[in-house]
């Protein structure tokens, strides 16, 4: 349990989200977070101009770097800002920021050192929210492989919407992890190592066309690099 008031930073990896980047702050309970770090990886539109204009703290990849090396900013910085616990939320509109405070309160609590924001409830739900199937069906496969190789039971992996106690980004070495997307499962497979728990809530799909989202021959990649790091795991599966 965190004694005290907790110091909490949301991170947004920003790239091409000038059209969502308000809607997503905006929707963040007022009061809850101590800051809101963009962290922008060499945008072609307008999105700097427009975290600025938010007034919030803004720092910029003078070229394009990688998903995953995005996080590895936004964490870096949100550490030596002094967090307790680090919230990372897409800027794409594509996660309800509203639930924030939801996320992080089995932290607060210490139930848990890691949640996640599942938008897989229901297979209905899912798809109704515009989740294409493929990517549904994707998304399933890959949840139940991890759950089995690691001993979990979540019900989704793949979730831009996260919430890690200071710990956790401390004592996991993400800074040797992908700078493509496949960091997300890197990040998580090398909690479960170190025993850290994980907790997930139920949160809505919200597929529009301002959304981001990876292309289909880039998801066979990321799938297919999820499975490699399953295997690694499996190999050596202690830290």
């Amino acid at each position: 349990m965190i004694k005290g008031k907790p110091k909490i930073i949301v991170v947004m990896p920003a790239y091409n989200a000038e059209k969502t980047l308000e809607k997503t702050v905006r929707d963040i309970p007022p009061g809850l977070a101590n800051e809101i770090i963009v962290v922008d990886d060499d945008s072609s539109d307008k999105t700097v101009k427009k975290a600025k204009e938010l007034k919030l703290r803004t720092f910029v990849h003078p070229q394009n770097r990688g998903y995953g090396a995005n996080q590895k900013t936004c964490y870096t910085l949100a550490l030596n800002y002094g967090a307790d616990i680090v919230v990372m939320i897409h800027p794409d509109y594509q996660y309800d920021s509203s639930l924030t405070e939801e996320l992080v309160r089995p932290i607060i609590q210490g139930r848990f050192d890691i949640m996640l924001g599942s938008r897989i409830r229901t297979r209905k739900e899912s798809l109704d929210g515009g989740m294409p199937l493929y990517k549904y069906l994707a998304n399933r496969f890959l949840t139940i492989v991890e759950n089995i190789v690691l001993g979990q039971n979540l019900s989704e992996y793949h979730t831009g919407f996260r919430a890690f106690h200071k710990r956790v980004l401390k004592e996991v070495a993400f800074h040797k992890f992908s700078d493509d997307f496949v960091f997300d499962q890197e990040i998580l497979i090398s909690s479960v190592q170190k025993g850290f728990r994980i907790g997930e809530i139920p949160v809505p799909v919200r597929y529009n066309p301002d959304s981001s989202s990876i292309n289909f021959p880039r998801s066979v990649k990321y799938g297919f690099e999820t499975l490699l790091a399953l295997i690694k795991y499996l190999i050596h599966p202690k830290p």
